[in-house]
């Protein structure tokens, strides 16, 4: 009896290939979605990150294209972000190893000249941002007269990054009749909206755990009192701990910026930073040298939250909370991957409780709270820090109870006492 990924009759080129990637038995999602997408059929796959979905798509995809035909693109895969698109381009790459499938993976940030190039030298997959892809199309470069399947990956992403005018012109540009195919790690309504209009009698496939944390994750917590403390205790766990790659998530560029600083001035490790404002070679480059070893650290804000797969990543550390229960899902999906075991860190000061409780509920999962460690300091606040704190308290206790008034509430101003004016007499000369 078949066992593996050999159950779904995968040739042997690609069966090699996944076994070369250290890969012998097929995901959760991986086993609901490949039966119906190899069969033709318009695909809904809902999965928590770091799950395999994208193995759950290409699979199917390259069984389909198997052989180079002609110099026009049969399968286009968008993603979000460059990073995203560069990393799906890679794990295809690997898979079609041992055939003559072309593939080709556009993205912004250089010029288009190089990459037409490859578009002319012929095609049977592309992996594209949707931005690029229609500006290589619009010069010509791109025909799809023969595009077959269409698939398209964080789509909630896509969404929240304001990608759907340029998905709807994608759509009238290519063939009616295919395939197609979407993944997303969460299912809110934009989502289910544009599945409505983009998916043609879908088979919908969906993870157990979607919206959890995967099993194989160990989440802990510690609660610090203020930045400063947060950094003391990050050092300190990570000199007393083996641990070769870390993701360290910040809310803002500004405290990824100073988090880098003050952790590359420490005997930590290598350390580089990632967020918005850092250029695309810069990041890809990080990223490049994180995933080799070359960097032990890598700060970041949430733009590396979601798709980014990089191997054994652990711990992954919220050095600050997301605001919502999806983003944290999403920063710790970087750890315990494809079955690995993983573990994730959290620090919350008195008002990023609120929010960790919130979170708790949301996941159905279970956060174990850590002692503070006794050789760790207790740093004093940053300027005006301990005031944030407050306002932040009173906002989250009033949105409880709307009469509730805290320290910073306006206090009513007394109305003005008039005090009767003296009358003006003058002294009689004597």
């Amino acid at each position: 009896m078949d066992k593996g990924f050999e159950a779904f009759r995968i040739t042997r080129q690609f069966t090699d290939a996944l076994t070369a990637m250290g890969l012998t038995e097929p995901t959760e999602i991986q086993k609901m979605a490949m039966v119906p997408a190899m069969s033709g059929q318009d695909v809904l796959g809902i999965a928590e990150t770091g799950s395999g979905k994208t193995l759950a798509y290409l699979i199917p995809l390259v069984m389909k294209v198997k052989y180079a035909r002609s110099g026009y693109v049969q399968a286009i895969v968008l993603g979000p972000a460059k990073e995203l698109v560069i990393q799906i381009h890679q794990v295809l790459e690997r898979l079609t190893a041992n055939t003559d499938i072309r593939s080709v993976c556009l993205y912004g940030g250089i010029g288009p000249k190089e990459q037409a190039e490859q578009l002319k030298a012929g095609v049977d997959i592309i992996v594209a941002t949707p931005g690029r892809l229609l500006d290589l199309y619009s010069r010509g470069h791109i025909h799809t007269k023969e595009l077959r399947t269409l698939v398209l990956d964080e789509a909630d992403r896509m969404l929240e990054m304001g990608f759907m005018s340029q998905l709807r012109r994608i759509l009238e540009v290519i063939p009616v009749k295919r395939q197609n195919l979407l993944f997303s790690a969460t299912f809110p309504e934009r989502v289910e909206n544009l599945a409505a209009e983009f998916l043609e009698f879908p088979t919908r496939v969906q993870s157990a755990a979607q919206g959890k944390p995967v099993e194989a994750l160990r989440q802990e917590w510690y609660e610090a009192a203020n930045f400063r403390s947060k950094l003391l205790l990050l050092i300190h766990l990570l000199q007393t701990n083996d641990w070769p790659r870390v993701m360290v998530f910040c809310s803002t560029k500004d405290s990824a910026t100073r988090t880098a600083t003050y952790l590359d001035r420490q005997d930590v490790g290598e350390v580089r930073v990632i967020h918005a404002n850092k250029g695309q070679n810069a990041r890809i480059n990080a990223l490049d040298a994180f995933r080799t070893g070359a960097v032990r650290v890598l700060v970041t804000t949430d733009v590396t939250s979601r798709g980014i797969d990089v191997e054994a990543v652990s711990p992954v550390v919220n050095l600050e909370l997301p605001s919502g229960h999806e983003d944290y899902l999403h920063r710790v999906g970087r750890t315990a991957r494809m079955g690995r075991e993983g573990l994730a860190i959290t620090f919350a000061n008195e008002a990023e409780k609120f929010n960790l409780i919130e979170i708790i509920a949301s996941v159905d999962s279970t956060i174990t709270e850590m002692p503070w460690p006794a050789e760790v300091p207790i740093a004093p606040d940053l300027p005006g820090e301990r005031q944030e704190v407050l306002r932040e308290l009173d906002r989250r206790r009033k949105a409880a109870d709307p009469t509730f008034q805290g320290a910073f509430h306006d206090k009513k101003r007394k109305p003005l006492q008039h005090k009767p004016k003296k009358k003006l007499t003058s002294k009689k000369k004597r």
